[in-house]
């Protein structure tokens, strides 16, 4: 967690956020989206419960003077309100303020459950609100087969590694980069570190075994710092590539491939490799869960509707779906 955060949290906040990250494993980046939705959240109660400097900016309230008294008096009804607030003043989005909604339940579950600072819990029945869900953007088959044969230059073979990799087994930008050689076994497994510091292990195809044996007879072995020498994907700088690097590559790529502009990443390419096993594979939902690395099944359970849409896509098909009864 950052420094500037540890010191503008209250005591229980503080222990709330390093519980998550040490104890249930978040990363970093989930912890700190719970300090920003809670400190929105002890914002408002210090607004509505006229404890809140006056004249001062929303943004600017300090949250250091909330204390567990303030906390206790906390109702569903106050929560409710807040869920109003948002939308109303603060503007957030069905799906902003459903994930807000998920933050005040883990943090008022985790002050009456399971420190038992508060004797019940104001949340526990505080619902969510709807968010319709969004069928993960993907590329066809054809056009993951234009990506691939559109790759050329010096670093051919590593770029088409990378997208190889991305387009098989469904890694995440930060896991593709965090990949080193020891993570590489003989049995033609990988080792992929996920979110919170989850390991999983990655069964490599053909492809991505063949792709990755053409680019290690080109990687780079001299000139790489003694901490970089472990990265398995190495720069033209003889370091780690960084994110933005491989952001670029996949942009550079579908570029080229004619598929510009088209909303596609380096995520996109993800939900590619999942549907793509899941439509043409006949994966099981629950190996594809394992696969991709997800922490609970509803998650992996978008791409089944992509399925859906094209069973009714195809049934619309017919020419027989317009035909009126005969009068």
């Amino acid at each position: 967690m950052k420094l500037d955060i540890l010191q503008e949290c209250p005591d229980f906040l503080r222990d709330f956020l390093t519980y998550n990250e040490t104890i249930k494993g978040k990363s970093s980046r989930s912890v700190e989206g719970y300090y920003i939705d809670l400190r929105t959240f002890f914002r408002y109660l210090l607004l509505v419960r006229g404890k809140a400097e006056k004249g001062t900016e929303f943004e600017k309230i300090r949250i250091d003077a909330v204390d567990l008294a303030l906390i206790r008096t906390v109702t569903i009804s106050d929560l409710y309100a807040f869920m109003v607030f948002c939308k109303d003043e603060l503007q957030n989005n069905t799906a902003t303020r459903a994930r807000k909604t998920s933050t005040l339940r883990i943090f008022f579950k985790y002050l009456s459950a399971q420190t038992h600072q508060l004797d019940h819990n104001p949340a526990e029945l505080l619902e969510s609100p709807k968010v319709k869900q969004a069928l993960p953007k993907h590329l066809t088959l054809e056009d993951s087969l234009d990506l691939l044969n559109a790759v050329d230059g010096a670093n051919e073979r590593r770029d088409y590694c990378i997208l190889t990799l991305f387009l098989n087994c469904g890694l995440r930008l930060s896991e593709l980069c965090g990949l080193n050689l020891s993570d590489l076994a003989s049995d033609n497994t990988l080792t992929v570190t996920g979110k919170g510091n989850k390991e999983r292990l990655v069964y490599l195809n053909d492809s991505c075994v063949t792709a990755l044996q053409r680019y290690l007879e080109v990687r780079p072995n001299e000139g790489i710092p003694v901490t970089e020498r472990n990265a398995l994907f190495i720069s033209r700088n003889h370091r780690r590539l960084s994110t933005k690097t491989v952001q670029h590559i996949v942009k550079t790529n579908l570029a080229k491939a004619g598929l510009a502009g088209q909303g596609f990443s380096t995520h996109k390419l993800r939900h590619t490799a999942a549907t793509l096993m899941y439509q043409h594979g006949n994966v099981d939902i629950r190996v594809l869960k394992d696969i991709l690395g997800h922490a609970n099944l509803g998650t992996t359970q978008i791409y089944t509707h992509v399925s859906d849409r094209q069973i009714k896509q195809a049934v619309d098909a017919n020419p027989l779906a317009h035909i009126k009864d005969k009068k």
